[in-house]
């Protein structure tokens, strides 16, 4: 029995122990929140967002790998670096400009050129180059017909042909093709007989082509030559 005299009831000491219980377990669950209030420190270290793709397997570091150069999109174009920022320039005023179809048409140019010299044809040398140029052709044809010589020339192979320098200017674009080929020319005389040629011979050659940005003519004329 109780001091009071009432009988003693045993779920009281059940109910007492309960609250003792509940009254703990939110102390120490209350204490893991504050104390966790800040996030706990990561167990690893974070991974690194990647820059890009894994290398390949076997691929060299990526210190050693080259970087692309802004030039790029001129390659199998220019042969010099610094005749990029010309053919840029040239572009830009030049909307229509296409650096590969204007390799395509000096080759063209050379072939032509080259082949009408040699036959001294006039007709067809004179829109494809400049005054001075043409002069220059013309009085080389002059002076074989007067000494009664001939010649023949036949391209073998051109075996290359690229920019080797570019300028832009607000009335003419200028850019110099360096043109490594094969030639046989053979130069007879009046009386039909072989002066010099008749082996083939490497040469390597500036041709340098101008055009006048705002002309509707898109052809480009040979305003200079001169030999590597």
């Amino acid at each position: 029995m109780s001091p009071s005299g009432e009988p003693f009831d045993p779920s009281l000491i059940v109910f007492a122990a309960l609250a003792i219980f509940v009254v703990w377990k939110l102390r120490s669950v209350l204490g893991v929140r504050v104390d966790r209030e800040q996030a706990p420190p990561a167990r690893f270290e974070p991974r690194r967002a990647s820059l890009g793709p894994a290398p390949l397997p076997g691929a060299p570091p990526a210190e050693d790998m080259p970087a692309l150069r802004p030039d790029d999109h001129w390659r199998g174009v220019a042969e010099k670096e610094d005749a990029a920022p010309g053919l840029d320039a040239i572009a830009a005023a030049d909307p229509r400009f296409d650096g590969r179809a204007f390799l395509d048409g000096a080759r063209r140019a050379y072939e032509i050129i080259v082949t009408a010299f040699a036959k001294g044809d006039r007709d067809t040398l004179r829109p494809l180059l400049s005054k001075d140029v043409f002069d220059g052709f013309a009085g080389e044809i002059a002076r074989r017909e007067q000494a009664g010589e001939t010649m023949e020339t036949a391209i073998v192979a051109i075996d290359s042909a690229l920019v080797d320098a570019a300028r832009a200017a607000p009335r003419l674009n200028e850019i110099t093709v360096r043109f490594a080929v094969r030639l046989m020319t053979i130069r007879k005389d009046k009386a039909g007989e072989t002066i010099d040629g008749g082996n083939t011979v490497p040469v390597e050659e500036l041709w340098t082509f101008a055009r006048n940005p705002r002309a509707s003519d898109p052809n480009w004329k040979l305003v200079a030559t001169r030999a590597v």
